[in-house]
């Protein structure tokens, strides 16, 4: 994580299925020549597959953030997957390929300007959490993913105001998708939910100890079956 953001104030749950992984978290501080205003970039990605496939889309895709947020200088979060989108569909369809590459990610990137307590961000088929005084804000996502798709239109750019204390939840679907507890069955999203807002007043580091615990516990003995990341910043 980008040292300008405080350590008492975030924390990355992250656990791999395998030694490499398809999840991968991306975080930089960038000012762009036109602003006056320094921007931390978050980006939370779930890319096809796990292991030595995913971590090669993972690889590929951290190239494609580091070339269109530093390189080109692009602010916007949905104008970065937009490209990026281009740049997947470019490197994986070519024309003379005789098969169609579904191959690409879901992520959510975040763009925080902390002195004016703005975040603007971009999402593919995973949607977050803000915690506000207890209650839980769903954050919406279009529903594609950054790679080829069958109803592709731009990205969405959507824009929250933050308050003092809120805390941004994002994540990708290993957690709520592992099975287990007394049936072996899906943790799922609604619990994961209650669990943020049960514990979003304790320190963070004690957050990430209770997530991963709980997750330990309900998948016992079962097999771990995707990758987990979960992050949590305090505003």
């Amino acid at each position: 994580m980008d040292t300008s953001l405080d350590s008492k104030k975030f924390f990355i749950l992250y656990k791999p299925k395998d030694i490499v992984s398809g999840d991968f978290y991306y975080a930089i501080a960038h000012k762009h020549s036109n602003s006056d205003v320094e921007k931390f970039y978050l980006c939370t990605a779930d890319c096809t597959g796990h292991g030595v496939p995913g971590a090669f889309m993972s690889m590929l895709n951290i190239s494609y953030l580091n070339k269109y947020i530093i390189e080109k200088s692009v602010s916007s979060p949905n104008i970065v997957l937009d490209y990026i989108r281009e740049e997947i569909i470019a490197s994986l369809n070519p024309e003379d390929s005789e098969e169609e590459s579904k191959d690409g990610m879901d992520c959510i990137l975040c763009a925080f300007d902390f002195t004016n307590k703005i975040l603007e961000y971009a999402a593919a088929n995973n949607s977050f959490y803000i915690v506000r005084n207890g209650e839980l804000i769903s954050c919406p996502a279009d529903k594609m993913p950054v790679g080829k798709h069958s109803d592709m239109k731009p990205f969405t750019l959507r824009k929250v105001e933050l308050q003092k204390g809120d805390i941004i939840y994002s994540l990708t679907d290993g957690y709520a998708d592992q099975f287990g507890g007394p049936k072996g069955k899906k943790f799922k999203y609604k619990p994961l939910e209650e669990l943020l807002v049960a514990n979003s007043t304790l320190p963070m580091d004690e957050q990430k100890q209770i997530l991963t615990q709980k997750f330990e516990d309900w998948k016992g003995n079962l097999e771990q079956v995707d990758d987990v990341l979960l992050i949590g910043i305090r505003v």
